[in-house]
């Protein structure tokens, strides 16, 4: 392993052409309670970038893979004709979408975080793809923390989840085609993060 910073991760990223329109698109993919958000947010900070969260897009634990439609539409479709993007967040205690809608501006860089983020079908458009990665008892452990661990039927479909993203992950081999690897284990950074594996030269 090899302590790197988001600052210079910053630089190479903005080191590669964008792909995606105008736009440098930066992946950050791994299983639920692996640390994605947390590495998107230090990236998106350093480097003053937007970050949309799949998350956000998602029609209830249903619609875990299907809602790119939804994605492609709303963000991916508008970013790379170099025009705003504009969606609703999934409101996760009403089922449902809503709220103020979000805008995303066709930036230098645009992070989209979340599972499935690198899939196959984005690969050509990426400029960088991250995969953040975490024994499975410690995500596990995260995500009850998180989310609400004492109520049975989230633990249900925390499950079925997670069945379901390794099952995508293996599919895919998404681990095996991004740019970067990053131990989500690691803790106690503010400003660097923990390479597993080490991206291929430019």
């Amino acid at each position: 392993m090899a302590a790197e910073t988001f600052l210079s991760l910053t630089e190479r990223i903005l080191g590669r052409p964008p792909r995606l329109g105008p736009v440098r698109l930066v992946a950050v993919d791994g299983p639920s309670g692996a640390g994605k958000s947390w590495f998107a947010g230090r990236l998106a900070t350093v480097a003053d970038v937007p970050v949309v969260h799949t998350d956000d897009l998602l029609d209830g634990w249903d619609d875990q893979f299907s809602f790119w439609a939804r994605l492609e539409e709303q963000v991916l479709g508008p970013l790379r004709l170099g025009r705003p993007a504009t969606y609703q967040r999934y409101l996760w205690h009403r089922r449902a979408f809503g709220g103020r809608p979000v805008v995303v501006e066709p930036a230098a860089v645009v992070v989209l975080e979340g599972v499935t983020a690198a899939r196959r079908e984005i690969r050509p458009e990426l400029s960088f793809s991250v995969f953040v990665t975490a024994p499975a008892e410690l995500r596990w452990r995260r995500a009850l923390a998180r989310d609400g661990g004492d109520d049975v039927a989230f633990r249900a479909y925390l499950e079925r989840w997670r069945v379901n993203e390794d099952r995508h992950f293996a599919a895919d081999a998404t681990a095996a085609h991004v740019d970067l690897l990053v131990d989500g284990a690691a803790e106690g950074f503010d400003d660097r993060y923990e390479r597993l594996w080490p991206a291929p030269p430019d």
